[in-house]
């Protein structure tokens, strides 16, 4: 039996039909099997030539929200992605081009967010659903996660964060604010507040379930 040589390692790879050039560590769109999705994102953690010259890449795939065991949950951000722990490879053809995912804390920063911009703030185990935290801080009268794409208003007071629906105002009336103080810190009777947290990962057992990518 004749013995598979072994890829050579390459330290870069431009997209076909572009310009753009990706190295291992950089975040990708990879092009679907069905043209109707959107394109999966994908860190890249090595790129390798056959003794054909066919480049393939190992990558790690970034989970949507929707795509996990869990769902899209209300304080999701619509560019939010999951660092999962499943592994692929994948032909380098199927890159269609590179993205940044940045830190939570970065994201936040971010003035203007592109089409290519994505964050990430958990990791992943695809086929547990369990997440790493496993509880994140609560905000709000309705205790619920940080969602970046919803404007929250701080009490001056207490210095929490809360929804302007919650406070029941008007996103309008929330950006006129020169000052705000939550119900309970303008209450004659205020009284602290307990701080909770949050749970994210499934607290029964869930049976394991097969990736939804398949290979190309």
């Amino acid at each position: 039996m004749a013995k598979t040589k072994p890829g050579k390692d390459l330290d870069s790879y431009t997209i076909r039909g572009t310009n753009k050039v990706v190295r291992p560590g950089d975040a990708v769109l990879m092009r679907p099997a069905d043209s109707d999705k959107q394109p999966y994102v994908a860190r890249l953690e090595k790129i390798q030539a056959d003794h054909r010259n066919n480049v393939k890449v190992h990558v790690r795939w970034y989970y949507r929200p929707e795509e996990s065991l869990g769902g899209r949950r209300q304080f999701h951000g619509a560019k939010e992605l999951f660092l999962s722990d499943h592994f692929d490879i994948q032909s380098a053809n199927t890159i269609e081009g590179k993205c940044t995912v940045h830190s939570f804390k970065n994201y936040t920063k971010l003035e203007n967010v592109g089409a290519d911009d994505y964050f990430c703030r958990f990791e992943y185990k695809a086929a547990t659903g369990g997440f790493t935290p496993d509880r994140v801080a609560v905000y709000c009268k309705c205790e619920m996660p940080y969602n970046p794409d919803d404007l929250m208003v701080q009490c001056d007071e207490c210095k929490d964060w809360f929804h302007p629906s919650c406070m029941g105002m008007t996103i309008e009336a929330a950006k006129k604010l020169d000052h705000f103080l939550c119900s309970d810190c303008s209450s004659v009777d205020d009284s602290k507040r307990s701080l909770n947290s949050f749970p994210l990962s499934p607290s029964v057992d869930v049976k394991e379930v097969e990736p939804k990518r398949r290979k190309r």
